[in-house]
């Protein structure tokens, strides 16, 4: 359905790493329940690798809130879990979500200069073979994979182009290209997903979605 708008709700991930804002696992399952009732198509349950316990209120999750449909609902959610592009993270990523019917693997590598530099220690090329080899090895365990290109909004288009070919032609589902630092403002976020619409060769086997930050303070809230 090219005109379905998929919620991807990442509370549970991404929104427990606000300060203040961790949560038992207790507090996690009734928000996985309450996305479920509210008809969430996709729930990111958390960062496997992060911690023994995270693995398992993500494998919870995915056994409770991932096999059945809440009332109302003809499916229960897709429910992901976050993994770097390693197959360390890749395998506990699939412990954690393989009870689910619907289940998805998120990875992930950075793809902006400053973070192939510093953070990663990778050459370019590197990390063009590492994206589709760890997108090839998650697709090993799971259909859905989701791939994506940390730091996006500071990389080079150009460079994201490739990235992004080479992993839709290992397998990668989902396309999900993040603002991870709150860097660009909103016609540079909006022109850099509008190039990657017209760039990147296969694109339209793929959902493509984003994840934005607001570090700059763009939102006014009145």
């Amino acid at each position: 359905m090219t005109n379905y708008v998929r919620i991807f709700d990442t509370t549970l991930r991404d929104g427990e790493q606000s300060p203040g804002a961790t949560m038992t696992s207790a507090e996690k399952m009734e928000v996985a329940r309450t996305l479920a009732k509210l008809g969430v198509d996709v729930i990111e349950a958390g960062f496997a690798a992060a911690s023994p316990d995270d693995l398992e209120a993500i494998k919870r999750i995915a056994v409770e809130v991932g096999s059945t449909p809440a009332p109302g609902h003809a499916e229960p959610p897709i429910i992901c879990s976050l993994a770097r592009a390693n197959k360390g993270d890749i395998d506990k990523a699939w412990e954690a979500v393989q009870h689910a019917k619907r289940p998805r693997i998120h990875t992930f590598l950075a793809t902006s200069p400053i973070h192939m530099k510093y953070k990663l220690k990778m050459d370019p090329e590197q990390v063009i073979e590492r994206a589709a080899e760890m997108v090839a090895y998650a697709k090993n365990f799971c259909d859905d994979v989701e791939f994506s290109p940390e730091d996006a909004g500071r990389s080079d288009p150009e460079f994201l182009y490739v990235v992004l070919t080479e992993v839709i032609k290992a397998g990668a589902t989902t396309l999900n290209i993040p603002d991870t630092v709150g860097y660009t403002t909103p016609d540079e976020f909006g022109n850099l997903i509008a190039g990657i619409m017209k760039n990147v060769k296969g694109i339209e086997k793929c959902i493509v979605s984003v994840h934005c930050h607001d570090d700059l303070g763009m939102v006014r809230l009145k």
